[in-house]
């Protein structure tokens, strides 16, 4: 099977957000302009910026997002420059219009995985949250891709809009023949954090603990034992489980066009960067930042969930959490037997 994005400790991945147009609306949408940038970055650019971030690892995978990243003029060429540079997997992640005929344009020997977002197992579930006609034009991006040569995944997040559909979606990731199934957790950010109080609450797109554990786990099991990988994170530890932090034990770098650069996704609302690429110079950021942050350690388990979306605690009489929130980029991986 060919490398892709890995959630997992020593891992080094590369999020490079090439613009943040995109041709959608979804619900759950992390893009946040005001914070990233509204620029679509020349290739030249992106060239430059791939360099400062080729010699961190030779095992370091690149992920090409946007908003939609196929809107890119030059994304193919973006693809290239990665192979040259030597990383060891390109990816692009894709609300499946595949604009500018990107499919033609590149190989299979230059990328690793289209992979798609697609959340439901219906076209009312999903075009409800990503809009209409997005599940018509994500599984028809599916099948082009696959019969192109291409491997594929797909990104599903799960929210209370959807989780009803999950168990539906490993009989239908097999039929379109996808390789990969990445299980995401929504976080209160972008789209999701508008009236933040209530998207705390338990009228928030976020799944309570019982029904994610109750629901994902069976569901990962399920997708592996048809032929799928599956990668989903833990969200809530067990008792007793140590929590690591990816900031500490992973190299997760989430660059936006305005040159941000973040190592947790879960502060990309807010001006915590711990770098910044000026000058194309990758530079550390002064002040408290997500990286001072890392170090701290707390019984909720993951500061930043503490922090920015505390609505997934529970709290006992005397105050002590009741279960340990876990990093949202060090994820179980279940592989076909």
């Amino acid at each position: 099977m060919k490398r892709t994005v890995a959630f997992s400790k020593n891992a080094t991945n590369l999020f490079f957000h090439v613009l943040t147009r995109c041709n959608l609306r979804c619900r759950h949408c992390y893009i946040n302009p005001a914070q990233h940038g509204r620029e679509t970055l020349p290739l030249a650019t992106i060239t430059r910026w791939l360099a400062l971030f080729a010699g961190k690892s030779q095992t370091t995978n690149v992920i090409f997002l946007g908003g939609e990243p196929t809107l890119h003029p030059d994304l193919a060429q973006a693809v290239r420059s990665a192979r040259r540079l030597g990383y060891q997997s390109v990816t692009i992640d894709t609300n499946g219009y595949l604009f500018h005929d990107i499919l033609a344009r590149v190989t299979p020997a230059e990328v690793d995985y289209f992979s798609f977002s697609l959340d439901g197992a219906s076209a009312p579930t999903n075009d409800r949250i990503r809009g209409e006609g997005s599940y018509a034009a994500c599984t028809a991006g599916i099948r082009s891709a696959a019969a192109a040569g291409f491997a594929t995944s797909v990104i599903f997040t799960v929210s209370r809009d959807n989780l009803d559909e999950l168990q539906q979606m490993p009989p239908l990731l097999q039929t379109l023949g996808v390789e990969r199934f990445f299980i995401q957790v929504i976080g209160v950010r972008g789209q999701s954090a508008r009236g933040t109080a209530a998207a705390q609450g338990p009228a928030g797109p976020q799944v309570s603990r019982q029904g994610w554990c109750q629901t994902v786990p069976a569901v990962a099991a399920r997708a592996a034992a048809m032929g799928i990988t599956v990668s989903y994170p833990k969200v809530f530890l067990d008792p007793g489980e140590p929590f690591a932090c990816a900031g500490r034990v992973a190299c997760n770098y989430f660059i936006f066009p305005n040159g941000r650069v973040y190592r947790c996704p879960l502060c990309e609302d807010y001006p915590l960067h711990s770098l910044m690429i000026a000058d194309d110079t990758l530079r550390e950021t002064g002040g408290i930042n997500e990286a001072a942050l890392f170090q701290l350690d707390i019984p909720e388990g993951c500061v930043m969930n503490k922090l920015i979306q505390p609505g997934n605690l529970a709290y006992d009489e005397a105050g002590r959490p009741v279960y340990r929130v876990a990093c949202c980029l060090l994820k179980e991986e279940l592989s076909p037997d």
